[in-house]
C-alpha cells in the first residue's frame, strides 16, 4: 500500500467508509465509549496489536471509560491510505 498523502478531497471520501472518524489537522480521529477502564484498557491493548502487527502505530489517549485515536502517517505530514487501513481494523474490532 502506497504512503502518499492524501488530497482533502481523498480524505472526505474515504471517511464515508469509516464509521464516526474525523479528520482534523491532518489526523484521523475517533472516541470510543466503554462502561468502565478496564474495558477501556482492553480494547486499547487489542489495538495495540493490530498497531504492531501493521507497524503503524496511533497516539492514544485512555481514560476512565474512553479511548481516544489518532492516526496520521508522520513522514508524509498527513493522511494516508496506511491511516484508513488501520481505522478499519481499529473499527472492526468494536
Amino acid at each position: 500500500m502506497e504512503r502518499k498523502k492524501l488530497e482533502p478531497e481523498e480524505v472526505n471520501e474515504n471517511l464515508k467508509r469509516l464509521n464516526g472518524w474525523l479528520a482534523e489537522n491532518d489526523k484521523l480521529t475517533k472516541r470510543f465509549k466503554f462502561a468502565n477502564f478496564a474495558e477501556s484498557l482492553n480494547f486499547v491493548n487489542r489495538v495495540g496489536e493490530l498497531a504492531e502487527a501493521a507497524d503503524h502505530h496511533p497516539d492514544i489517549k485512555l481514560g476512565w471509560g474512553y479511548a481516544e485515536f489518532e492516526i496520521t502517517t508522520h513522514d508524509r505530514g498527513g493522511i494516508t491510505p496506511f491511516d484508513f487501513a488501520l481505522a478499519e481494523k481499529i473499527d472492526a474490532l468494536g
